[in-house]
């Protein structure tokens, strides 16, 4: 089974998280910020990925340290699951509408994380979630599991719909690039024989 647990505590969160790249997509998300449980959700179902995650984060500061530490541990764990990588599809994309929303994702698991984000956010805040940790999460999440992610919005108006939109969209991707292609199951999908 393709698992990973991690477990990081500095001065500003104390996190627990662990996964199963071959599961159904159940979840028990608990970060402290309802937005993010909100993605998170939707990320673990579109992915089918099973995600648990406990999160106790200086959220009297702001959500930008649980959002990112969440990021670090979630990149890490993809990678820890990933192993060496043998017979995944490696490459997947996705165009995905969210009401008047679409949202494009293309991924690459190469084992160099490079995010590359434009969305087009309208509004500073979506509840009390600053938008602008949408592309701190996604870097941080590039940065740890070794995957460059592509994000961009073709259509938009809605914050709300566009940030989920890039969640669904990067659930989905992922779904398809950790996939095992049986019939490859003992290649690793490089030319150079490693990712």
């Amino acid at each position: 089974m393709r698992t990973a647990e991690i477990a990081r505590t500095t001065k500003e969160t104390d996190i627990f998280l662990s996964l199963n790249l071959d599961g159904k997509g159940e979840n028990e998300i608990n970060t402290g910020c309802g937005f993010l449980d909100h993605m998170l959700t939707l990320f673990s179902r579109h992915s089918r990925i099973d995600l648990k995650v406990n999160c106790k984060g200086d959220t009297e500061v702001d959500y930008h340290h649980t959002a990112e530490d969440i990021a670090i541990c979630l990149g890490k764990a993809i990678k820890d699951a990933l192993g060496e990588k043998k017979g995944i599809e490696r490459y997947a994309d996705v165009i995905l509408p969210m009401d008047e929303a679409l949202i494009l994702c293309a991924i690459d698991i190469s084992g160099r994380g490079g995010l590359y984000f434009t969305l087009n956010i309208p509004s500073y805040r979506v509840g009390d979630f600053d938008t602008e940790l949408c592309e701190e999460f996604f870097m941080a999440l590039a940065r740890e599991s070794g995957i460059t992610i592509h994000l961009k919005s073709l259509a938009g108006t809605n914050s709300h719909h566009i940030i989920e939109g890039a969640f669904k969209a990067f659930g989905r991707a992922l779904k398809t690039a950790v996939a095992v292609d049986q019939k490859f199951k003992d290649e690793v999908p490089s030319t150079k024989g490693v990712i």
